[in-house]
């Protein structure tokens, strides 16, 4: 058997260089993470601005969420071709490109364009960032590289409700997308600056476009199928079925086709690892019911209880806090722990978090809503590092960009999927509580006939009096679907406990390690 030749490691940055080069990396990520936060909350803005309904104004999100999943997964061949340095430095420019469009966008089909745009040309962002980060560090400290990738992570969740709900109140939409332009700009000088003389080995290689365009045939009739089943009644629409059944036929053949081809769009073989197939599985679908309540909290909050979208910004932004600061924390201790117990960790306060939001009720203080967004902050800082370490443990770091982009392609989509599927069981479940609630309801009630009475002697009418009990009745279902929906969050991440400890013990103190499984 012939040795295989393994390129040596680039040697590690040190001193400013450094720190400057870690800060401008981790800029790519945060770009990235604030733009999907900040749309979040101001969805409701945007909606009412372009005269669209809040279920149509989902794609803003669902539409960057597919399009940046898509690409993730040629992260690894178009770094291969060109560069880790070329291509990210050339993605931030692109990405902000496409959000000065997003912000001169007209209506919803021209952002939603856009948004495709700005998620197709950010793909390579993210696991940029982590391989060229974790490359610049020495391997002893992998764990303090995956820390600093992490907290950008968690800053954008702080910046993004406070200064989306900010612009939502008091400036045009719009600045939700232009505030991008100036920090792509930096951060894409300073690492081009700083890393050009570092680039990566290139090597001409085919590209899949088979593959390609098998993963954005199903990839993207599985999204539609979510975005328009709750308006078309699901699979009583004959668009819906066949919709679903391109997304099934297009999945199946995707997987033949890869693992059969010599140069793969996405290297699936990864999955032969156990720690990486573990992980992403346990990080996808925590991942998924995060982003699920990231999108319920402030869309309930705004329509529902009455808060504005900067006060709807300001009860998410203390998870974030909590995270930012306890990160260096949680870094340092993973250096030392098995990243398994941080991930144990991160998801009972997940799970304590959700359950708090459980019993939640409409009068509720503002501090009643945020102390289980501090909860969620303690999770926050342990999630992403300690899922990343349990995904790449024992991956050589010439493999690390490749995998770096499937995990990511596998948790943001997710997320998209998580989007739409959250906003159906949602308004599901607001059914099925407002039609037990109606049966339960007569005018004949001595309670219903006492508050009739309360309000016909405010001033109002029949009509007006029995409209106004009908959108209390409906917001009593929103309670209790939000209710339900939280309970049921808190009891799937207790459920990927026992599937972290099935992955072999994984520590982010040291280098990467020849892979054993």
């Amino acid at each position: 058997m012939s040795a295989q030749i393994v390129r040596p490691e680039p040697a590690p940055l040190q001193g400013s260089a450094l720190a400057i080069t870690s800060v401008a990396l981790a800029l790519g990520t945060f770009m990235q993470v604030l733009d999907m936060t900040i749309a979040n909350v101001s969805l409701p803005t945007i909606a009412g601005d372009l005269g669209v309904s809040a279920d149509q104004g989902t794609w803003v999100i669902t539409s960057f969420a597919v399009a940046n999943g898509v690409t993730l997964p040629l992260t690894g061949w178009v770094m291969r071709r060109y560069g880790a340095v070329r291509t990210f430095a050339i993605s931030v420019l692109l990405f902000t490109a496409a959000s000065f469009l997003c912000g001169i966008a007209w209506s919803l089909p021209s952002l939603v364009l856009f948004r495709i745009l700005q998620g197709a040309v950010s793909g390579p962002m993210i696991p940029g960032s982590q391989a060229l980060l974790i490359s610049i560090f020495p391997n002893a400290k992998r764990g303090t590289a995956l820390a600093i990738w992490s907290m950008t992570t968690l800053v954008a969740p702080v910046c993004g409700p406070i200064l989306g709900g900010y612009i939502s109140d008091n400036m045009h939409w719009s600045w939700i997308f232009f505030i991008n332009v100036p920090v792509g700009l930096l951060c894409a000088i300073v690492c081009w600056r700083a890393l050009a003389t570092r680039e990566t080995p290139t090597q001409k290689m085919p590209i899949d476009l088979v593959g390609l365009g098998l993963l954005i045939v199903w990839v993207g009739a599985l999204q539609v199928m979510l975005d328009t089943g709750k308006n078309a009644d699901w699979f009583e629409s004959s668009q819906v079925v066949i919709l679903a059944i391109v997304a099934a036929i297009g999945c199946a053949v995707w997987i033949v086709w890869e693992v059969t081809e010599k140069f793969p769009i996405v290297d699936l073989s990864l999955f032969k690892g156990r720690n990486f197939t573990l992980g992403v599985i346990a990080s996808c679908l925590a991942y998924a019911v995060f982003f699920g309540n990231v999108i319920i909290l402030p869309l309930w909050l705004q329509t529902q209880l009455g808060y504005t979208a900067t006060w709807a910004g300001l009860v998410a932004a203390p998870s974030g806090v909590v995270a930012v600061i306890l990160t260096p924390f949680a870094a340092r201790l993973m250096s030392r722990v098995d990243g398994r117990w941080a991930a144990t960790i991160s998801f009972l306060a997940f799970a304590a978090s959700y359950f708090m939001r459980s019993g939640l009720t409409s009068d509720a203080s503002f501090a009643a809503f945020v102390m289980p967004m501090l909860v969620q902050g303690i999770a926050m800082s342990m999630f992403f590092v300690a899922m990343l370490t349990i995904a790449l443990n024992g991956l050589h770091h010439e493999r690390i960009p490749a995998a770096s982009g499937l995990y990511n392609f596998t948790r943001i989509t997710s997320g998209s999927f998580a989007a739409s599927i959250t906003t159906t069981l949602w308004d599901r479940r607001e059914a099925l509580h407002q039609s037990r609630l109606a049966e339960g309801t007569s005018i004949y009630d001595p309670a219903m006939r006492h508050a009739l009475d309360g309000l016909h002697a405010m001033g109002l009418s029949d009509p007006q009096a029995l409209a106004m009990l009908a959108r209390s009745m409906t917001s009593q279902a929103y309670l209790l679907a939000s209710d339900d929906y939280f309970w049921l969050s808190g009891w799937l991440v207790l459920a990927m406990i026992g599937v972290v400890w099935c992955a072999r013990r994984s520590m982010s103190g040291g280098g990467p390690v020849a892979a054993s499984d």
